[in-house]
């Protein structure tokens, strides 16, 4: 059983290599609660402003975070979570508890039986 849908693989890398930093994961919990501008955010993780550029960075390229400019002032970004990343990795997710699942079921039958026979 493959755990990885053709051509997700790279995709789901990126994310996963994006979320296993703490700063990011924060910003994605602030993000959580709704959209933020990037000083928001970076007072809300206690971070400086070129720290969260960095990390903001690498979270829009992932996909999983998008900026649009704020209404009346291009140069004022907003930035929020996009969906589609978790949703894919939720899916993978999903067959990797399903993987568990069956495998620990297959091992609860095989202590059963080995019970049974005693």
């Amino acid at each position: 059983m493959s755990l990885i849908v053709s051509g997700v693989g790279t995709q789901l890398d990126d994310v996963l290599a994006a979320l296993a930093d703490p700063a990011r994961r924060r910003v994605v919990d602030v993000l959580r609660v709704g959209p933020r501008r990037a000083g928001e955010l970076a007072s809300s993780v206690d971070m400086s402003g070129p720290a969260m550029s960095r990390h903001l960075r690498v979270l829009r390229a992932t996909g999983l975070v998008e900026a649009a400019a704020l209404d009346g002032d291009a140069r004022v970004r907003v930035y929020r979570l996009r969906a589609e990343p978790f949703t894919a990795l939720r899916a993978w997710l999903d067959q990797v508890e399903a993987f568990w699942g069956d495998q620990l079921g297959a091992f609860a039958a095989h202590v059963d039986k080995e019970g049974d026979e005693r």
